[in-house]
């Protein structure tokens, strides 16, 4: 399969979805960065409830918003592709109305707020892949989808920048943010609705092959996905908790680890996903398997040093940690799309959506049980279930006899 060797951004816009899809990513990210720094600051300050029930109900939203999944495999399945997006985005305009329009103490509107958000949150990645996949093929696709992500992480992290300066204000600034984000989801969904993206499923297989058939199982990759995602939530959780809490360090190196994370994945996804198109999916998210457990493995070396050191030790392993995050967010979502045959594409990625959703929402608490037992219980066992993970992924077989009729694809690209 022939591989990309330089990028070219209309080449990358194009098979992104075109400009206002790429318009809309950018709004719909500017939008939940300007959301995330303040939701559970919006549920204790504007309508006093307490942090571990805002912090509960935030939690319990995320994790009821996977329920969602199948339905929306199967609506990918039946040829949509820009309408879920929209919709995906539209849902959480609902999510931040009933913020809006929760009164002081209401616990039930919160917690309804919080599951059409994550209803939101968890149907957008498969919604999004699905229309990258419809539009691009091949590593255009990949590569598009990296595109996506460093154009999501930028505008992120602006709306945070943004949300973060507007707090200052108080209860009025907050409401004031949940109103834009509102307005910044609903013109991320029309601009997505107008490209009017849908894919012909009964075109994409001979009828004897679509029926009811399911899609590729892929257990192992999905039980390795679940562990994969934790290095998503190391910048977040597990190397503030290390840095203040064990290290004693200033809240600035947490602070520093993250933008240095985020700048790191806006500038490198598109040029490393490049680069690792030489090789196939299955051996790039394996290698970035090896080079997470590595960067858990140094994390643990760099805690045993002196505080003198430790501290700006860990701080810089933290990159080997966000360049393997960068390796496996470039190749997962590609190897499922290349792996599926487009009439059970959407079944494929909720699943993967599913593994993905799960992880994240477990992480926090595994990081947290494992952290106060000290540094070896934590990045030893990290490390030793990523590798485990990476080994999973490297000798799992692809279903490509049985899905052969399906699609036919250059099958070594995997």
């Amino acid at each position: 399969m022939a591989t990309i060797t330089g990028i070219q951004p209309r080449v990358l816009v194009r098979a992104s979805g075109g400009p206002r899809y790429v318009v809309a990513l950018a709004v719909d990210a500017l939008g939940t960065g300007l959301l995330r720094p303040f939701l559970l600051l919006y549920g204790v300050t504007v309508l006093r409830l307490s942090a571990p029930v805002t912090g509960t109900t935030m939690t319990v939203g995320i994790v009821a918003g996977l329920v969602c999944m199948p339905a929306v495999g199967r609506w990918l399945d039946r040829g949509a592709r820009s309408t879920v997006v929209a919709a995906s985005m539209l849902v959480r305009v609902l999510g931040v109305a009933l913020l809006l329009a929760a009164p002081e103490g209401h616990i039930w509107l919160f917690a309804t707020a919080s599951l059409f958000l994550g209803i939101g949150n968890q149907a957008w990645p498969a919604a999004h892949a699905a229309l990258v996949a419809t539009v691009a093929h091949g590593r255009e696709r990949d590569t598009a989808l990296a595109g996506a992500r460093a154009l999501r992480n930028a505008a992120l992290g602006v709306g945070a920048l943004l949300a973060t300066a507007c707090m200052a204000g108080g209860t009025t600034a907050l409401r004031a943010l949940a109103a834009v984000t509102a307005l910044a989801y609903l013109a991320a969904a029309a601009l997505a609705w107008s490209i009017h993206v849908h894919a012909h499923p009964a075109e994409a297989a001979p009828a004897k092959d679509r029926g009811d058939e399911p899609a590729p199982r892929m257990l192992a990759l999905l039980a390795a996905n679940v562990i994969y995602v934790f290095c998503l939530n190391v910048p977040e959780i597990a190397l503030p908790l290390v840095l203040v809490t064990q290290l004693h360090a200033s809240p600035v190196w947490p602070a520093v680890v993250f933008v240095s994370n985020t700048a790191l994945v806006v500038t490198l996804q598109v040029p490393v996903t490049v680069l690792m198109s030489r090789f196939s999916r299955r051996t790039v998210l394996a290698l970035s398997g090896v080079v997470l457990a590595a960067s858990y493995l140094g994390f643990l070396a760099a805690t045993s040093l002196g505080h003198g050191w430790a501290t700006a030790a860990v701080a810089a392993v933290s990159v080997v940690c966000t360049i393997g995050e960068i390796i496996y967010a470039g190749s997962a979502t590609a190897l499922v799309t290349a792996l599926a045959p487009t009439h059970v594409l959407g079944r494929a990625l909720a699943r993967f959506q599913l593994s993905t959703g799960f992880g994240l929402a477990v992480s926090p608490a595994v990081i947290t049980t494992l952290a106060p037992h000290g540094p070896a219980a934590l990045w030893g066992s990290l490390a030793a279930a990523t590798l485990l993970s990476a080994s999973a992924v490297a000798t799992e077989k692809d279903q490509a006899t049985r899905f052969s009729g399906c699609r036919p694809r250059a099958r070594a690209g995997l």
